[in-house]
């Protein structure tokens, strides 16, 4: 039997064993994660699963690097510096919730260890990249997988189960691509998750925790830096990309979405991809069940991607067909951001910058009025135009003064009222009809109309408005 098959079975055999050990142990000191709103569990469960996995990996890869003579063991001293600092990091924090800005540190920290070691990102393809943008971009990449993995970690067995597909796929790769260290970190890693998968499943009896979670991201990080050793061309470096679809597509739709709703980038939300389908009513088992085919399918693709004798045309292809596979995954989740941008981008566009030019244009003519009867007719005339049902105006000495909008029949329903108060002039009642999702005009801004009227009718000359007929 093989080394690395002998290190993945003792990975294997210690998460089996450990897991429960450690369950129980920290179930009766109450280190539990505790149910909560952004949360799907309903009772605490322990929370400090990382421990078996990253046990089990560990001892699996020193087992490694003391047989140096058959397996090389520089990678593996490359990164269990890194991927000690990480556990530790996580390993704090499930236990006294450190601060978002000491955990980045940790994971800045067990970056640098890594790059210290020689395991960095040193190319793009055939492209060299000068010192100071390897260390960026190798520091940015651990980061980025290692906090993609962390947020993932919503459902019972979702991150776990990506990290094990993810570094299954990978060592699969490796063995068609002859990257013989891949291939010998990999497969303890993922021994190491599937023996806690075990007892992370739907209902889960124990959690990753941040030292699990963490961890996972951060080695997988570390695999797809080994993995860019021996990648000439930049479609190559794409299976690690492809193996870790999941994870890293709900990072960059969690920062498009807040982005477009001008939310925090990193603010947490429950607008997860496995929450959307939660909301769209799956179980947890059927959500999670649907996430493990998408990321069995990006695991697919990054094998055939490692196909090097079938270049050209082809690399471009499978690229494009996981893209588009993508799209319509997305597509179905309904993002109430993204339906909101495609409607901005088919038509919606122009009717919002027509309804904000309108209202520049009103601003302006209402501060050349001359005085408040001139200003109450040009308001009258705006408001027509923008096919509104009712104008009054109720002042606070005087009578009241409607204003119905030609070519509306005074029986029309009015759907929404909108007061506007002036100082020391009574208050402005705009009233309208519902308004069609596909009208040719965009409906006007209320709060920025109510924003004008105060500011141009202040200084006013006084005069009773002239009445008009219905």
């Amino acid at each position: 039997m093989s080394p690395i098959t002998l290190a993945s079975l003792k990975a294997l055999a210690i998460s089996l064993v450990l897991t429960p050990i450690i369950r129980d142990v920290f179930r009766a000191y109450n280190v539990v994660d505790r149910p909560g709103r952004r949360k799907v569990h309903a009772y605490p469960i322990p929370r400090v699963g990382g421990i078996p996995i990253a046990a089990g990996f560990l001892l699996a890869l020193l087992g490694l690097a003391d047989l140096d003579r058959q397996v090389p063991g520089d990678w593996i001293w490359a990164v269990i510096p890194g991927a000690v600092a990480i556990f530790a990091t996580g390993l704090i924090d499930d236990f006294f919730d450190l601060k978002p800005t000491v955990k980045l540190v940790g994971q800045i920290g067990a970056a640098l260890l890594v790059y210290a070691n020689g395991l960095r990102l040193e190319r793009l393809g055939s492209l060299h990249l000068p010192e100071w943008v390897s260390l960026g971009l190798t520091v940015f990449w651990l980061l980025l997988t290692t906090n993609a993995l962390n947020l993932i970690d919503g459902l019972d067995g979702l991150c776990s189960g990506m990290g094990f597909f993810a570094a299954l796929a990978l060592g699969l790769a490796a063995i068609i691509q002859g990257n013989g260290p891949l291939v010998l970190i990999a497969f303890p890693l993922a021994a190491a998750q599937l023996g806690f998968l075990v007892y992370n499943l739907n209902p889960a009896t124990v959690f990753l925790g941040d030292s699990g979670a963490l961890t996972i991201g951060f080695l997988l990080g570390c695999l797809g830096l080994i993995w860019s050793q021996q990648s000439m061309t930049l479609a190559s470096i794409a299976p690690p990309l492809l193996a870790m679809a999941v994870p890293l597509f709900d990072v960059l739709i969690s920062v498009v979405r807040r982005f477009l709703k001008n939310y925090p980038l990193f603010g947490a939300d429950r607008g997860h991809t496995h929450h959307r389908l939660l909301d769209r009513g799956m179980t947890v088992r059927q959500a999670t069940g649907t996430l493990y085919l998408v990321a069995l399918t990006g695991g697919v693709f990054a094998f055939l991607l490692t196909w090097q004798p079938m270049a050209g045309g082809y690399h471009a292809a499978v690229l494009g067909v996981f893209c588009i596979v993508c799209g319509v995954g997305i597509r179905k989740l309904r993002y109430p951001e993204f339906e909101a941008t495609k409607t901005l981008l088919f038509g919606e566009f122009r009717k919002a910058v027509g309804a904000k030019a309108r209202l520049g244009y009103l601003r302006e003519s209402l501060l050349r009025a001359p005085g408040e009867r001139e200003w109450w007719d040009l308001l009258t005339r705006a408001c027509r135009e923008e096919g509104l049902v009712s104008l009054v105006w109720i002042p606070i000495h005087g009578a009241r003064q409607d204003r119905l909008t030609p070519g509306i029949s005074p029986d029309s329903p009015v759907a929404w009222r909108f007061e506007v108060p002036l100082a020391g002039a009574g208050v402005i009642e705009l009233g309208g009809a519902a308004v069609a999702l596909d009208g040719p005009r965009a409906a006007i801004n209320l709060p920025e109309l109510a924003g004008i009227l105060r500011d141009t009718f202040a200084g006013k000359p006084m005069g009773a408005p002239k009445a008009q007929a219905r």
